[in-house]
């Protein structure tokens, strides 16, 4: 088999898009029923950056300004999330998880470490590790 780039992307792109449908399947199941694969990763950035501002929940997320404002309306009025303003700069606003939204970091941890061991049971550990590690340093380089 020849090597192109273009099917890394490819094959990455397929991977993202299996692995986004089974966590939201997991979350469904867990009474989130109302979520889109698109505000997952908003989601899951709050619930590690707990406070953070929409600007660096947009570069961290890779997504534009128009995106973002409508991703966070959303989950607002939807009371995952929920704005204040900031303590320093009072035009910048910080996000927060609601109750609601900390009962969907519980079960979104939940979820991805039971995909995190499947995914070890169908690929190895090791080579997961391995995986994780070249994505890692390939993405360091190309930044």
């Amino acid at each position: 088999m020849e090597f192109q780039i273009s099917q890394i992307g490819t094959l990455l792109k397929k991977i993202y898009k299996i692995y986004s449908n089974s966590l939201l399947e997991k979350l469904q199941d867990l009474g989130f029923t109302d979520l889109r694969i698109s505000f997952l990763e908003v989601l899951n950035f709050v619930s590690n950056h707990d406070g953070v501002s929409i600007k660096d929940i947009g570069a961290g997320c890779g997504l534009k300004k128009q995106t973002m404002t409508s991703h966070l309306n959303e989950l607002v009025k939807r009371g995952y999330l929920r704005r204040e303003k900031g303590k320093t700069d009072r035009r910048e606003q910080n996000i927060f998880l609601t109750i609601y939204g900390q009962q969907f970091r519980i079960a979104l941890n939940q979820s991805i470490e039971e995909l995190d061991i499947h995914y070890k049971h169908l690929v190895g550990e090791v080579e997961l590790e391995r995986l994780l590690s070249i994505l890692g340093r390939t993405h360091t380089k190309l930044s």
